[in-house]
């Protein structure tokens, strides 16, 4: 355990040197969040009773404002291309000789990343909560606070697992960007990025559901806004974790067998 601990104070230290373009990624980032609420206050003007599937003008935006948050503390910035660039330059031969677990050393790399970018993220994205936190909602109750934290932590561990799979890619073909475009593509829709899961006619939102993407952004911000509770939170807590168990099956399953297709010439 030592070494990973190593590993995140040095993942902390390199990652420090990247922390101003962190800030203005994240400050630049508030833009189109700012355009995406715009928005929803027109739609919601143009909207006899200002209710959208249960959502009031105040719980979306709430909504968006939370998305945003739980982005900060799990999104995956460049890990997916860093691991497809080590499998690609044979960097990765290295941590085969040596007593260190690659997916290990990556994922305490990850949680490095998001420690900083969050600390970062926390100056601008504070700023403009402040602003906004007449619209912010606080959590429903102390079980929702609760549950809403597990989530987001699992919500992170599944990111980091839908990731690294893609990257891993990279031990049968060269080029993973395509792949990687794709389950981007995917996420943000599917997983309440870009509007809540629940505005979408029944059939398909159940559907959705059965996915890992809504257990990334649309479960954590539901629990937290109180739109998943008693049975309903218990199931989705366990479908999360179910998901996560599966990414990392997933995940050593495709490492083993990249792992033997490997090779590497020179040094």
């Amino acid at each position: 355990m030592g070494k990973y601990l190593q590993v995140l104070r040095i993942g902390v230290q390199n990652t420090l040197v990247y922390r101003v373009n962190f800030l203005f990624r994240a400050t630049v980032g508030l833009v189109p969040l700012a355009g995406t609420l715009y928005l929803w206050r027109a739609v919601y003007a143009g909207k006899p009773g200002g209710d959208i599937s249960g959502y009031a003008l105040s719980q979306m935006i709430s909504y968006y404002l939370l998305v945003t948050l739980v982005d900060a503390f799990t999104a995956v910035a460049e890990d997916d291309w860093q691991v497809a660039a080590d499998i690609k330059d044979g960097n990765i031969s290295q941590f085969l000789v040596r007593p260190i677990n690659y997916l290990a050393y990556r994922f305490w790399l990850y949680l490095s990343g998001r420690a900083v970018y969050t600390a970062v993220a926390l100056v601008p994205v504070g700023i403009f909560l402040f602003f906004m936190r007449e619209h912010l909602a606080a959590p429903v109750s102390g079980v929702a606070l609760v549950a809403f934290v597990a989530s987001v932590a699992m919500a992170a561990m599944l990111q980091f697992l839908i990731a690294c799979t893609m990257a891993l890619l990279a031990f049968w073909v060269l080029d993973v960007s395509t792949f990687i475009f794709i389950q981007f593509a995917l996420e943000y829709i599917a997983s309440g990025h870009l509007f809540p899961i629940d505005i979408l006619p029944a059939w398909l939102s159940r559907l959705l559901m059965l996915t890992p993407y809504p257990y990334l952004l649309h479960f954590p911000v539901g629990v937290y806004l109180g739109r998943v509770e008693g049975e309903d939170l218990g199931r989705g807590l366990a479908m999360q974790a179910g998901w996560v168990a599966l990414g990392y099956v997933l995940l050593r399953t495709v490492w083993a067998r990249g792992v033997r297709r490997y090779s590497a010439v020179g040094g």
